[in-house]
């Protein structure tokens, strides 16, 4: 198998072999320290019982929650082309694990990617047998890849992003991104910059470039809650920061500070991307003067509760449903690359971000040019803050800046009818 491998990925091969015996106790003190689930380490080895469903069976692989959700989108789609097909969903975290137990229903199932050693990979493609691998945006794991082309399976690469970075690295291993990117039957980027990487990379041919982050349906709201929980906040200024990252937290609370200056009855709904990292967010809050009320107990802010601490898992959109304004986080500060701005568009949601996204720079950058979006240089909590009081005080300007980015939203509609044609065609080549 390793005869016509680039040196590197044969070496990478050989490293993987002979770290296989020590993966059980690396996952168990991962699982020690809330990383890994206890419950289900043998998912990751591929030694628990697989239990396969019967008739044509398409993994989908996405490395945590916001692949995860476009893969879901993307099953129900293919399920309309093709009926009586059943999806295998994995991923890598415990936080995507947690929301595709509550998104799906059987047949479909949820398994975590095994670790990427030989025999783990070449396991779970025997117990599994599916009839089409799909990566959904990119997370490349090369025994894994090679286990599933070595059995015959068609695999296709779907809404892949590459940042700056990622395609710099590639380009120190051309060899190894060569061989990789080939072994996939169908390539389809997200972005321009993953085009021209890919045509770098890649022998085979690249589909069309389409963001299915924009064609993903909004998320789903509990309308009832809504109305309840929006009249019980009344005419409160309200704004939310969503998915925050550590470090961010006290620059946003600064500006929350700052902010209420002016309008005392504002309300910050802080949502951390890691919900598990509420006891220190809330720590935060409170060494700014700010004493939270937590969504995970029920409670709901009174007339003097400052900050809103959403620390539950699958109710984000309700919380921009509540909120008129939405500052996208994981954009402060580098090397994290920002979030997907679509859900607050698509929920009514006036979109503020920082300018750290480079993993979405694309679809920033044509928010920015068609007004659709307010994206900030200037990082410090005043600016922050002056840019949250314009917004919330001016509901016209909010309505033309959505209205600009759901034209652009829309422009992406092509995205997901060109993927599942190419996936309906690419399944008609399975075995079975």
């Amino acid at each position: 198998m390793t005869q016509d491998l680039p040196f590197s990925l044969t070496l990478y091969r050989i490293a993987t072999q002979l770290l296989a015996r020590f993966m059980p106790g690396v996952l168990s003190r991962r699982a020690a320290k809330g990383r890994e689930d206890p419950t289900r380490i043998g998912e990751r080895l591929a030694t628990a019982p697989f239990q396969r469903p019967k008739g044509k069976l398409v993994w989908i692989h996405g490395a945590s929650v916001g692949e995860s959700i476009v893969g879901h989108a993307l099953a129900q789609e293919l399920r309309k082309a093709q009926p009586g097909l059943t999806f295998l969903f994995t991923s890598g975290t415990k936080t995507s694990a947690d929301l595709m137990a509550r998104k799906l229903s059987a047949p479909d199932l949820h398994r975590y990617v095994p670790v990427d050693t030989p025999m783990a990979t070449k396991a779970f493609i025997a117990g599994w047998q599916p009839d089409l691998a799909i990566f959904v945006e990119g997370e490349i794991w090369p025994n894994l890849l090679l286990a599933t082309k070595q059995a015959g399976v068609p695999l296709a690469l779907v809404n892949a992003r590459m940042t700056a970075r990622s395609v710099q690295g590639w380009r120190g291993r051309a060899k190894t991104a060569e061989l990789l990117f080939s072994l996939f039957d169908v390539a389809l980027p997200a972005d321009k910059r993953t085009f021209e990487a890919l045509s770098l990379f890649r022998t085979g041919p690249i589909g069309t470039i389409g963001n299915l982050k924009l064609a993903a349906p909004a998320p789903i709201v509990n309308a009832k809650e809504a109305k309840v929980l929006a009249a019980k906040l009344g005419q409160r200024q309200v704004w939310l920061a969503a998915s925050t990252h550590e470090g961010e937290e006290t620059v946003l609370l600064a500006a929350h500070a700052a902010l209420c200056l002016g309008a005392p009855d504002a309300l910050l709904i802080l949502a951390p991307r890691h919900p598990e990292r509420a006891q220190d967010v809330e720590i935060a809050c409170r060494k700014q003067g700010l004493v939270p009320v937590r969504r995970s107990t029920g409670q709901v802010p009174g007339t003097q509760t400052p900050v809103w601490l959403w620390d539950t898992l699958g109710e984000l959109g309700l919380a921009m449903r509540l909120a008129p304004v939405t500052f996208v986080a994981g954009s402060l500060q580098p090397g994290i690359g920002g979030h997907n701005p679509v859900e607050p568009v698509q929920l009514g949601s006036t979109v503020i971000s920082a300018s750290f996204v480079g993993n979405f720079l694309d679809l920033y950058q044509a928010l920015e040019d068609r007004d659709g979006a307010v994206i900030l240089d200037d990082h410090a909590s005043d600016r922050i803050a002056l840019t949250l009081a314009g917004l919330l005080g001016d509901p016209a300007q909010r309505e033309r800046l959505n209205e600009a980015a759901r034209g652009v939203i829309a422009q992406g509609s092509h995205a997901m009818a060109d993927t599942v044609a190419a996936l309906v065609a690419l399944l008609g080549q399975s075995k079975s």
